[in-house]
C-alpha cells in the first residue's frame, strides 16, 4: 500500500449542522488539522475547505466538502483529479450507523450502506476502492428514523463515546497514512470498544 495522500471528512456545511451526528467526519478533520498546525481555507475549485499538513514526514491534503453530503464526490473528485491522487490513497472519514458510539473502524472498499456521501464519492471516482474510517453513531432502531437521527445532536454519553473513538482513530492515523494500514487497523479495532 502506498499510503494516504488525501483525508476527506464528511459532513454538512452551516452552523445548524455543526454538532449533528452526520458531521462526525468534520469533527475528526478539525482536530487533525489543529494538531498538525494546518489552517483551513475555502477553495471554490475544490468545492470545499482544504488544508495541507505534514504528518510525520507525509504531505497530506485535508478536505471538508461544502457541497452537502449527497454531493461530496464532487469535491473529492476535483481535488483527487487535480493532484493525481488514486482512490486507494484516499481516506474518507464518516459517521456509521452500524457501529455504536465509541467504535471506530478502518475499511477499504465495499458498499455504501445507504450513506449518500459514500455513494456519491464511489460514483464520481468510478471506484469504491477508497479507504474509510467509520465513526460509530449508533442506530435509532427504526430505519424510517435514520434521516432525522443523523441530523440531530448526539446525547451526552454518545458524544463522549464519539470523542473517545475520534481520539483512538487520531492515534492510529500516522501509521495508516504511512502505508501501515494493517497495523493501524489492528490497533484501532482492538482499542475501540
Amino acid at each position: 500500500m502506498s499510503g494516504i495522500r488525501l483525508i476527506v471528512g464528511l459532513g454538512n456545511p452551516g452552523p445548524e449542522y455543526d454538532r449533528t451526528r452526520h458531521n462526525a467526519g468534520f469533527w475528526l478533520l478539525d482536530e487533525l488539522c489543529w494538531r498538525y498546525k494546518g489552517s483551513w481555507r475555502t477553495d471554490g475549485k475544490f468545492h470545499g475547505d482544504i488544508a495541507r499538513v505534514d504528518i510525520e514526514g507525509q504531505d497530506v491534503w485535508l478536505l471538508k466538502p461544502m457541497t452537502y453530503m449527497n454531493l461530496s464526490g464532487q469535491a473529492v473528485l476535483a481535488l483527487a483529479h487535480f493532484y493525481k491522487i488514486l482512490p486507494d490513497q484516499i481516506l474518507v472519514v464518516h459517521d456509521e450507523l452500524d457501529l455504536p458510539p465509541g467504535a471506530a473502524r478502518f475499511k477499504q472498499g465495499g458498499g455504501h450502506g445507504g450513506h449518500n456521501g459514500l455513494k456519491d464519492i464511489a460514483a464520481r471516482l468510478g471506484s469504491p476502492a477508497f479507504w474509510r474510517l467509520r465513526l460509530g453513531i449508533g442506530h435509532p432502531g427504526d430505519r424510517n428514523e435514520v434521516a432525522n437521527f443523523v441530523l440531530k445532536k448526539p446525547r451526552a454519553e454518545e458524544q463522549q463515546g464519539l470523542d473517545e473513538a475520534i481520539e483512538q482513530a487520531l492515534r492510529q492515523l500516522p501509521a495508516a497514512i504511512g502505508g501501515k494500514m494493517a497495523a493501524a487497523m489492528k490497533e484501532l479495532h482492538t482499542a475501540a470498544k
